[in-house]
Formats: structure tokens, sequence, C-alpha cells
């Protein structure tokens, strides 16, 4: 149902499986005491201390792609851009078939920050999400405080039509906490109108 890969002009979304992910690469990237503390400052999830971590975390990703629930994949930049080929995060779409909605989820490691990353995955997703899927909303938001996801949200929400939907209270655990979550949303509808000519 899912695609095994998909490729961008500048990034490759490979499925996140035990046959294509290094486990102990994989957990290099998320290790406690390696990984940049920033990334988990808005993310429900802490760096990992062991590598059974990421092997769990990778039969988990396995378990939901079976189920057709979730399509998960490790983000690499491709040839021509800085640090090609290693793994800058993954990225998710969650897939609410009752609602008919798609759910999109990007984590980073810091030194792929601010290269328009986010826009150019979320874009791939909601082709995925709408084009193969046949689903009729694409969700994405932010925890409250998150201003670097804020601006890549709005920025590629605007592009394709979408809107601002408002704040979730309480909506993300987050350890002892739960943060509010800004929620925004592209309809089919918007996509087809945005993308018409591409």
């Amino acid at each position: 149902m899912f695609p095994e890969r998909i490729e961008t002009d500048r990034l490759l979304l490979e499925r996140l499986c035990h046959e294509k992910v290094d486990t102990l690469a994989f957990y290099d990237c998320f290790a406690a005491g390696v990984a940049d503390e920033q990334v988990f400052e808005y993310v429900p999830q802490d760096p990992w201390n062991t590598p059974k971590e990421a092997h769990d975390r990778i039969d988990d990703a396995e378990e939901r792609w079976r189920e057709g629930t979730a399509a998960e994949y490790v983000v690499r930049p491709t040839e021509g851009e800085p640090r090609a080929g290693e793994i800058a995060g993954t990225a998710h779409l969650h897939c609410e078939w009752e609602r008919r909605t798609g759910r999109l989820g990007l984590v980073l490691r810091r030194p792929f920050w601010g290269r328009g990353y986010s826009g150019e995955r979320a874009e791939a997703l909601m082709e995925l999400t709408f084009d193969r899927l046949g689903l009729e909303l694409v969700t994405a938001g932010f925890n409250e405080g998150n201003e670097r996801s804020e601006r890549a949200i709005e920025k590629y929400v605007e592009r394709f039509g979408g809107q601002y939907d408002g704040v979730l209270r309480n909506w993300v655990p987050m350890g002892d906490e739960v943060d509010d979550l800004h929620r925004y949303t592209v309809t089919r509808e918007q996509w087809n109108e945005a993308t018409k000519g591409d």
C-alpha cells in the first residue's frame, strides 16, 4: 500500500525497517549524549539510552506498516546536498482511516534544520495521502512554543491552500507535562487547486 521509497528534489525517504536501516546507525542519530537535546524539546520521545530502544522503534514502525496504520521513513539528503546519504531524521504519515485523514510528523537532527526539508517532505507525503491513498484531509501540528515548526508548517500549509484550525488543549503527553497542539489542515480540494498544472 505504501511506497518503500519516495524521492524528491533533495531528499530520499526510505522505509524505516530492519532490512533498510542499520540499527546502530539509527541509534547513533538519536542516542543520549550524542543527539542535540533541542531535537527532543518538542517531541514526545526521549533520547535513547541503548541500541535496543532503536531496535524496538524499528519493530514498531514495521508493525504499523503491516497493519496499514502508518508509513514511517528515514530521511536522507541526496547527492549534491550537504551530508548527503546521512540519516537526517524520520518522517511519518499516520493514517486515520475512519476519519479519512493523514497526519504528518517529522523529527530532524539539528545539522539538518533550516534547509526547507520539512516542506519538501510534507509535499511528498501529501501527494501520497491524496493521490495514492485517497484520503480527504492532511493534518500537521506543532507543540506550543515550537517556533521553528510553526514557521515551517505555516509556509507549506499556505502554499497548498490550507488553514490554521486552532489549538487542541492538553493534546501531546510530554513526560510529566501535557502540551497544547496547534493544528493545521489541508483538504484534498485545496491540494488539487494548489497543485493543478504542476
